[in-house]
């Protein structure tokens, strides 16, 4: 079918196919998003207020990993002569 025929169902399904099928990461599916903008407001020249609206996915925010004091302890006890001395 041509793009200018489908509706929202149709493109919130791509999105969603791409997020649960293809497993694509959030920045994927952001460009994604930002592609159908694009073509459907440039190219189509078509104002679709609905394609606004659609979700945008929010990366996950990943935390640091952090050594426990005994744990750093247990590393610096492997250092051995200057290597040690920088480290501590």
């Amino acid at each position: 079918r041509h793009p200018a025929t489908l509706g929202s169902s149709e493109v919130e399904a791509f999105l969603s196919w791409l997020a649960n099928e293809r497993k694509v990461s959030v920045s994927t599916h952001r460009q994604a998003l930002a592609a159908l903008l694009f073509f459907y407001g440039k190219v189509l020249c078509t104002d679709l207020p609905w394609l606004q609206e659609i979700g945008r996915p929010r990366p996950s925010r990943r935390l640091p990993v952090v050594l426990t004091p005994d744990e750093v302890v247990r590393i610096l006890g492997f250092l051995e002569g200057e290597h040690r001395l920088f480290a501590q």
